[in-house]
């Protein structure tokens, strides 16, 4: 393990990324930029103003303070190569390439790799044209967008009409983007089952499970989370 880290990102997954970093005992610092509260001046734990967007920068940082790992937690981040260019400027960085990014970031690209793969998924379909998008048959739907840096808005459409205000919003008022991916929704217990993997060995995290609703009894619109809980009970 390397004397100094840099963990990149500002949420809760970088935030506790940093806390298990810092208790190792090969560990002398970790570095979180730009870091919230609760990574500023905590122990072994600081914030940086380093520029994480500007990828040159942050290889001049890591260089300049003898960083031996960066781990990259920013989504945006990933998909905007940083993880490439900090290896290829020769600098260790835990995290997928901006290719593998995609994944997370680009719905139309990870339910086609699916497919692609026989991984089992939501029925679904891809639209550019908010007419042909209103015309899905499914009979409950997920509508998918994706905006500026990587903002993912999804709404969960009880009925035809409700998905179809959803594209109006997304597509013809261009507030998420000019792409809509719908799906058929699936109803039931919904897990997240997260790894650690370096290519070859996979470690898995326990499971856990989200509050996405913004209301009791998945009631109310889709947020980014309103909480989580695990381990789970019904796994």
């Amino acid at each position: 393990m390397a004397d100094r880290v840099l963990v990149i990102g500002s949420g809760g997954r970088e935030h506790a990324l940093a806390w298990k970093l810092a208790q190792s005992p090969h560990v002398k610092h970790v570095f979180v930029a730009p870091g919230n509260a609760g990574t500023a001046e905590n122990g072994k734990i600081s914030n940086s103003a380093v520029l994480v967007s500007n990828h040159t920068i942050v290889t001049q940082f890591c260089k300049d303070h003898n960083i031996g790992l960066v781990l990259v937690g920013q989504e945006a981040l990933l998909e905007a190569g940083i993880v490439d260019d900090l290896r290829a400027a020769g600098v260790r960085c835990f995290g997928p390439s901006a290719k593998a990014a995609q994944l997370a970031s680009n719905t139309s690209f990870a339910k086609a790799f699916l497919d692609r793969h026989g991984i089992p998924t939501a029925r679904w379909k891809a639209f550019t044209n908010p007419q042909e998008a209103c015309s899905t048959d499914f009979p409950a739907r997920v509508v998918r967008a994706r905006g500026p840096a990587a903002r993912k808005e999804v709404t969960i459409a009880a009925s035809k009409e409700e998905a179809c205000r959803a594209v109006q919003e997304i597509m013809q008022d261009r507030m998420f983007g000019e792409m809509v991916v719908i799906e058929e929704l699936l109803q039931g217990e919904e897990l997240s089952c997260l790894c650690f993997t370096d290519g070859v060995t996979v470690a898995s995290m326990p499971l856990a499970q989200a509050h996405k609703r913004l209301l009791d009894g998945d009631q109310g619109p889709n947020t980014g989370g309103m909480g989580a809980y695990c381990p789970v009970p019904q796994v």
